[in-house]
């Protein structure tokens, strides 16, 4: 009686050892399994967060995958109004993982890897909602690209960005594209020539960001403005952020006539023709927030 029980409670704790150590093994299964990106949506407003903090949020292959895979999922569904972009942990982006780009991978690795990027950065400029980058830390290489390519860029006092790649034999060619398209030519070429980072405040007199907020209210400021961007008519805000990216690449005149035929595109909306008679009556309007004309009524 005395050895049963003998190997019987022997076989409990055997037991119990194997279950926690399945345990353990499920959850580093779990945690291995978690996603580059998390994808979030609640009345029109879609929060991606960079979701690889122990990597500093590098912008891996698969992160990029990921994300262009979550900027793009219902892109055209009229429930979706803005996204917002954020990261876990202290850093926002830290640029692409300098592991992925050693001679190792190969040349047509590192085209993928640049490929993609440059995919990612022109889809959030061509995507038809605003994009807002919500930033809350460091922001370097494609890290900072990622916020220059954003319609708004909303960040706290402790936010610094830079473009270290020259330090590291890898000058920011890319990320020059969309930096020097954000900040005045010299501004862009002391970053990329240095390395050295700038703070939330230079960022912000430079244009590199919308606005620099006590981080305590960096959600809160960030929503804010995603809400406004809601209260608007989903196709007019989607002609207005397509017309104002092509014309701010012609010269003033062909600017100009883009800018008028586009004005009288937006009035021919039925949304168009909406807000201007909720305005006369002294209403809100009531949008449709479909691409419809207004002579199809």
């Amino acid at each position: 009686m005395t050895r049963n029980l003998f190997y019987r409670a022997a076989n409990i704790v055997q037991l119990s050892r194997f279950t926690l150590l399945a345990g353990s093994r499920l959850l580093c299964t779990q945690t291995q399994a978690e996603p580059p990106t998390v994808r979030q949506q609640n009345n029109g407003i879609r929060r991606i967060i960079l979701n690889n903090p122990k990597k500093r949020n590098a912008l891996s292959l698969s992160m990029l995958e990921s994300l262009r895979s979550n900027i793009l999922a219902d892109i055209d569904s009229d429930n979706l109004r803005v996204i917002v972009i954020s990261a876990k942990g202290p850093v926002f982006s830290s640029g692409h993982d300098l592991k992925e780009l050693t001679s190792a991978q190969g040349r047509d690795y590192h085209t993928k890897v640049f490929q993609a990027c440059s995919e990612v950065m022109t889809l959030i400029q061509d995507i038809p909602v605003p994009v807002i980058a919500m930033v809350n830390g460091v922001a370097t290489a494609a890290g900072c690209q990622l916020v220059a390519s954003c319609d708004i860029a909303v960040v706290t006092e402790k936010s610094t960005f830079a473009t270290p790649g020259v330090n590291v034999g890898l000058f920011c060619s890319t990320p020059a594209v969309a930096i020097g398209r954000a900040v005045p030519k010299k501004v862009a070429m002391e970053m990329l020539f240095t390395g050295s980072p700038i703070s939330a405040q230079d960022a912000l007199r430079h244009g590199l960001v919308s606005k620099v907020v006590p981080e305590e209210r960096l959600e809160e400021e960030t929503l804010a403005i995603a809400r406004r961007v809601c209260q608007a008519s989903r196709p007019v805000v989607a002609l207005g952020k397509a017309t104002f990216n092509r014309q701010m690449a012609q010269g003033r005149d062909a600017a100009y006539a883009t800018a008028s035929r586009v004005m009288v595109d937006n009035l021919a909306l039925r949304d168009g023709q909406e807000g201007i008679r909720a305005f006369i009556e002294k209403r809100k309007p009531v949008w449709t927030n479909k691409a419809e004309k207004a002579n199809d009524e």
